[in-house]
């Protein structure tokens, strides 16, 4: 029982200090998951957010999903997606409240927009420090610079990105002889 609350608890902790949704969580994720509690490796998590962004639902919750699974079974699975969500329901009870009760007041425009800003940052760091242990070859480099021009000039679904890369890697590395 113990290391199920210890789950919930660190996700809790995760879900609780994380404002701008999933992407703005890996960096916190990476802290508590990877350096604090050793429960991944970088490469791990990695895997865990790309799987977790190719699969339905909230990056952050699929990742929680992943790992307390990965670590207890099917009730650390539940107890790390529990553990991640709550804080969000109870804080976002409160707000929604709150916000529109005082959403026409200038201070809360204002404080809304540089969240914003801050959660742009947040998102950044992430996709730097997911960028540092998954760009390692000339291959990994080619796949993301094609995905990002592919999803800056074109309406291509992300789905069709993300398949288009795995299809990419496993040809290149299995007719490149590559391992």
């Amino acid at each position: 029982m113990k290391k199920y609350l210890e789950l919930f608890l660190t996700f809790a902790k995760v879900g609780v200090m994380t404002f701008g949704g999933g992407y703005a969580m890996l960096p916190i994720l990476q802290r508590e998951v990877v350096e604090d509690k050793h429960w991944a490796t970088d490469e791990e998590l990695t895997d865990y957010f790309a799987i977790g962004q190719c699969t339905p639902g909230i990056i952050a919750v699929n990742t929680a999903t992943f790992i307390g699974q990965k670590l207890y079974g099917v009730l650390g699975g539940i107890a790390a997606t529990i553990g991640v969500v709550f804080p969000s329901v109870i804080i976002i009870t409160v707000l929604a409240g709150l916000i529109t009760s005082f959403s026409h007041l200038a201070a809360v425009q204002h404080a809304m927009g540089a969240v914003r800003v801050c959660v742009c940052v947040l998102i950044l760091n992430a996709v730097i420090k997911i960028g540092k242990t998954s760009l390692v070859d000339a291959v990994a480099v080619f796949i993301f610079l094609a995905v990002l021009c592919v999803s800056f000039f074109t309406p291509v679904s992300p789905v069709i990105c993300v398949i288009a890369a795995a299809v990419i890697g496993i040809l290149v590395r299995n007719l490149g002889g590559a391992s």
